[in-house]
């Protein structure tokens, strides 16, 4: 049986409101663009790919890595795609780059700067390894299936090996990307990094989420809710219900365990994060849908994440 509403609230509360005080005094002129920037800047380019490294490099990846589990997170994400991609199309008649812009909103979840926090809130940090693992192949993936679709319907001509290779460049110059790889390859390596390195990254991993919130709550404020309402709204109902809905089913059925499925459905029913906006304004396609869907999920999961917690457990 699932905790009362007020102790759910009580574990997501705290991550929205530092998103919402970020929010604030980005409104209020309290922290100006340039300083959002540049603390999203610290947060997404060191402080987040130290904490991811010092989470990887640590990890029992034999543990961690269960094909039940990715099978269960991506195959819903990848329903969310299709569906959003489709229903953008058929039922919204928009064009199919801007359907591929639409799909890649409920493709990609905000599995770093919301579902880690509240994932640690509910459940301790020791319940975290399940999401390192998602998180660990999450942008190469939804970067690649994005690019690849949105390749084939603009009929760029570039061909396979070219976009391979331009999907690949993108993907290693991502400071995540880049945190995950050293991570991975100081773990299979068995390395051991001197104790005064861990503790200065440390130091770094201790702001990093605190400060990406608020940066978020920040980068926000551009996002106007204006426009294309009911395909934002379908773009809300497949990443807050579909996907986290589609994960729960696979991963009962697969059997997943208690610990690994919490973590897969908590990832799985986050707003989509800011990158849907950004791979909309890499193509200059559906810009004000996907800005409009981060920030309008990001206040209706303040209720939906509760209702996933409390069937959780």
């Amino acid at each position: 049986m699932g905790l009362p509403l007020p102790a759910l609230l009580d574990v997501t509360l705290p991550v929205f409101l530092v998103i919402g005080f970020g929010y604030a005094a980005a409104r209020l002129g309290l922290f100006r663009d340039a300083a959002v920037d540049g603390l999203m800047l610290f947060a997404q380019g060191i402080a987040i790919p130290c904490l991811l490294f010092r989470a990887i490099s640590t990890l029992d990846l034999g543990q961690a890595f269960q094909w039940p589990l990715l099978i269960a997170f991506y195959a819903g994400a990848t329903a969310g795609f299709l569906a959003g991609l489709l229903g953008a199309r058929l039922l919204f008649g928009r064009p199919w780059p801007d359907a591929v812009a639409i799909g890649f909103c409920a493709l990609f979840s905000n599995s770093l700067l919301l579902g880690l926090p509240i994932t640690e809130r509910a459940y301790g940090a020791g319940a975290l390894s399940a999401n390192y693992a998602i998180i660990a192949v999450h942008s190469p993936y939804c970067y690649a299936l994005g690019i690849a679709v949105m390749e084939v319907v603009r009929h760029s001509g570039r061909g396979l090996l070219v976009t391979v290779r331009a999907v690949a460049t993108a993907m290693f110059r991502n400071p995540l990307v880049v945190g995950i790889a050293a991570g991975v390859a100081v773990n299979l390596s068995g390395a051991q990094l001197p104790e005064v390195a861990t503790e200065a990254l440390d130091l770094l991993v201790r702001a990093a989420l605190p400060a990406a919130l608020f940066g978020l709550g920040g980068v926000l404020v551009r996002y106007r809710p204006e426009g294309d309402l009911g395909t934002v709204v379908f773009v809300c109902a497949l990443a807050l219900g579909l996907h986290p809905a589609i994960t729960w089913s696979l991963g009962q059925a697969l059997d997943l365990g208690q610990g690994p499925l919490r973590s897969a459905v908590v990832t799985a029913a986050m707003a989509p994060g800011v990158n849907a906006y950004l791979f909309a304004n890499m193509y200059g396609v559906a810009k004000r849908v996907a800005a409009t869907s981060v920030l309008v999920a990001t206040a209706a999961s303040i209720l939906t994440v509760p209702v996933w917690l409390s069937l959780l457990g």
